[in-house]
């Protein structure tokens, strides 16, 4: 075995390692979330008494940048939520540039005429982005508790009845609802961000809390104690996922969380990749930019248990795992190839299939996931269609998630571009002429379907040398890369110039 051929083995190990303690870790927490489903408490439904004098004043915040589709249908919503007026306040926290500046004026008129306590905040200019505007906002918030929305949520009226019951004591922080979709079903790649959405709003968020361990507030569809904010260091602009950041920034000062899956808030999945793209380049930034900022504090901290530490370091650097899949994937190819030209390395490799159990811990984490969310469809055999598209588009997203993660870990800003919204709901509803999306046609995508003739290559590699182990990994590679690449091209065409 030449030098070469060791280093690359070693450096494919590793990544497997990261692999496969990251699977293992997504074990753990469905064993966590299945003993706490068993349990009363996970059922268990508060409802506000709104008849006494104990309602406490809540502030609605609603971010907002170039909603020209969407931000009527949510102000609409948030007016029409059951609970006290003279206890309830609506800020619309405007940093539009377009026409949406004058839709929401006139929508908050209109609102405002109904009776609703509800002000048009705007900026001279975007500093802070999302989180800039939640500062600005909490300066004059009369609430003692903020919910807050993303333009594309449409909350259901309850909420605040449903939420404001679980800030029970001086401790907890946060409230945070599982997300629902209200177009679901509108195409594969809004079905596929269902399917992995849904495993992080049961599996992960309920067995990190129900076993103690910090989760994030999820940037929407939850409500802070404000002085948990305050106390915690405010809303920080450092980072592209604000809402991660200053999630942890609370736990370490001793702030307690709490996720309830059983509250749903219906919002939008972006229907077009380009959007697609712009999301997950944020989140996978921004936790890259967290586990920067946050990763150190946690792992020294002396009033945190081991347990806790070690499920935030997989948590903040999950991210990372973008990485693992783009690089080995690429080293896969050469490595079958130096296995077949030497018997050394042959018999090193075999240990590599040890790494195939990462494969089985994570469909059982999304089957577990997938059979709760999804009782009356989850059969085995549609499961059997969705875990491999699943990961499959996934890893055809890993290249271009890596790169942000790559940016994030060392140090390289870059603007927030918020996820354009489609005000779209069932499948005849369109989304071309989106003047909020922009091309996705350059090096990158081009390099994504160039990886994708890549695997089919190391298919047929794998054919001649009689070696079938990676087949299965290279087919999902291929389908990945080549559909990211076709839906990158075919959703281009349709932005307006």
């Amino acid at each position: 075995m030449t030098t070469l051929q060791f280093v690359l083995l070693l450096v494919y190990a590793v990544l497997l390692l990261f692999i496969f303690l990251y699977s293992l870790m997504q074990v753990s927490l469905v064993l966590n979330y299945l003993r706490f489903r068993r349990q009363k408490e996970s059922k268990e439904v508060r409802r506000l008494d709104t008849g006494t004098d104990q309602v406490p004043m809540v502030t609605i915040q609603l971010p907002i940048y170039n909603e020209k589709y969407v931000i009527e249908r949510l102000i609409d919503a948030v007016a029409a939520f059951d609970y006290p007026k003279d206890r309830m306040e609506i800020q619309v926290l405007d940093d539009s540039t377009d026409e949406t500046v004058e839709i929401t004026a006139r929508k908050v008129e209109a609102t405002k005429a109904k009776g609703i306590d509800i002000v048009h905040v705007r900026r001279e200019d975007r500093q802070g982005f999302k989180a800039g505007a939640l500062a600005e906002g909490m300066k004059t918030a009369k609430g003692e508790f903020l919910a807050i929305f993303d333009a594309d949520f449409v909350p259901k009226k309850d909420f605040l009845l449903r939420t404001i019951p679980f800030f029970d004591c001086d401790e907890v922080g946060v409230v945070q609802s599982r997300w629902e979709h209200i177009n679901k079903n509108y195409s594969i790649l809004t079905k596929l961000q269902a399917f992995g959405l849904d495993a992080h709003f049961s599996v992960e968020q309920v067995g990190r809390n129900a076993n103690g361990h910090f989760i994030n507030f999820n940037g929407t569809a939850g409500i802070w104690r404000k002085s948990c904010i305050d106390e915690a260091g405010g809303w920080q602009s450092d980072t592209l996922t604000e809402d991660l950041d200053l999630s942890y920034r609370a736990q370490l000062k001793g702030w307690r969380f709490r996720y309830l899956e059983n509250v749903g808030s219906p919002a939008e999945l972006p229907a077009a990749m380009n959007a697609l793209k712009t999301q997950q380049f944020r989140w996978t930034k921004g936790a890259a930019e967290c586990a920067r900022k946050n990763l150190w504090h946690v792992l020294v901290s002396r009033n945190i248990n081991f347990s806790t530490k070690l499920h935030a370091l997989f948590h903040l650097m999950n991210s990372f795992l973008f990485v693992c899949i783009i690089s080995t994937a690429l080293l896969s190819v050469p490595l079958m190839v130096f296995k077949n030209q030497s018997a050394e390395f042959a018999e090193l490799s075999k240990y590599g299939a040890f790494f195939l159990l990462s494969l089985l811990f994570l469909a059982i984490y999304y089957w577990v996931a997938f059979s709760r969310t999804n009782p009356e469809k989850a059969t085995f055999g549609r499961f059997l269609v969705k875990f491999p598209m699943f990961l499959s588009v996934s890893m055809g997203l890993s290249l271009h998630n890596a790169i942000a993660v790559v940016e994030g870990y060392i140090g390289r800003k870059t603007p927030f571009i918020r996820t354009p919204k489609f005000n779209i709901k069932q499948s005849g509803d369109q989304w071309k002429g989106n003047k909020y999306l922009t091309s996705s046609l350059n090096l990158l995508t081009l390099l994504e379907g160039f990886l994708a003739l890549y695997f089919l290559i190391g298919i047929l590699i794998g054919a001649w040398l009689n070696d079938f182990g990676l087949l299965p990994f290279h087919l999902m590679l291929a389908l990945g890369f080549g559909l990211v690449f076709y839906y990158s091209v075919n959703h281009s065409k349709s932005i307006v110039k």
